[in-house]
């Protein structure tokens, strides 16, 4: 199987943002796919869009941090229609408080469960029957913010963190097994989570495009998809600045994130 037609796709997160545009990507005659979501109605309007394109669809309104659950789900999913493609994508962001008081416990707390721990949770039930298989692809949503933290939101950069160094270590681990891991770092895409932020988006994309772009890039078998270009470049020429003189540049960026939503 090629990773341009995987045959059976699981999107977590599935009801809005990246998560919805990827699932509408790969729905085609032939694809069956499952989303899932906390939001049932959004994942109901998604899955409507992908039948209309052919696809068989399933969904499962679970949240990623209910690890029994998930995993009974995925499982069930897997045993009818061997998954070939599983992408990770559920997200949560958080941010400062009134008067930039640091983020409570409780939203950083939140973040790192959604966000790392439900990347963990979704994928860690279909690694052994990929690897019995000797096939499937793993897909795990991060951030550009894992290659440049954002003092504003540390948790949610750290969770982004973990997802790399995660995926990365995973991919390892499956190499032999024929079971590839990448690992997506997008930039700024339009969406739910996005609009929450009122600082300034840099080549800011819409998810169709995000989507199509990382589809491209899965296809060709890249394990790390950051985008855009720009950004990463400028990304690498900044960790090459003394940290001070970074965090002065990056100081003077004026960023205000309204209540967090889970994505």
């Amino acid at each position: 199987m090629s990773q341009a037609s995987p045959q059976s796709v699981v999107v977590t997160g599935g009801g809005r943002g990246i998560g919805a545009a990827l699932a509408r990507a790969y729905a085609a005659p032939g694809v069956t796919l499952l989303l899932i979501g906390r939001d049932a109605e959004r994942l109901a309007g998604t899955a409507e869009e992908c039948r209309a394109r052919g696809a068989a669809v399933e969904t499962a309104a679970v949240d990623v941090i209910d690890a029994e659950g998930l995993a009974k789900v995925l499982l069930a999913f897997d045993a009818g229609h061997p998954v070939d493609l599983l992408i990770a994508n559920a997200g949560v962001s958080g941010g400062l408080q009134d008067g930039r008081r640091m983020e409570t416990f409780q939203s950083a707390q939140r973040q790192i469960r959604v966000n790392l721990e439900g990347a963990v949770a979704t994928a860690t039930p279909l690694i052994e029957p990929m690897r019995a298989r000797g096939r499937g692809q793993i897909v795990l949503m991060s951030s550009l913010a894992a290659l440049q933290p954002i003092g504003d939101t540390a948790a949610y950069s750290a969770s982004k963190a973990g997802i790399l160094v995660w995926g990365e270590a995973l991919a390892d681990f499956l190499a032999a097994d024929g079971v590839g891991v990448s690992v997506v770092c997008p930039g700024f895409v339009t969406s739910d989570m996005s609009a929450r932020y009122l600082g300034p988006k840099p080549f800011e994309m819409s998810a169709d495009d995000a989507a199509a772009l990382i589809r491209r890039r899965l296809t060709r078998g890249h394990e790390l998809i950051a985008f855009p270009w720009q950004m990463v470049a400028a990304i690498r020429v900044g960790r090459l600045l003394p940290r001070r003189l970074l965090r002065f540049i990056l100081g003077r960026v004026p960023v205000t994130i309204a209540a967090d939503k889970y994505g």
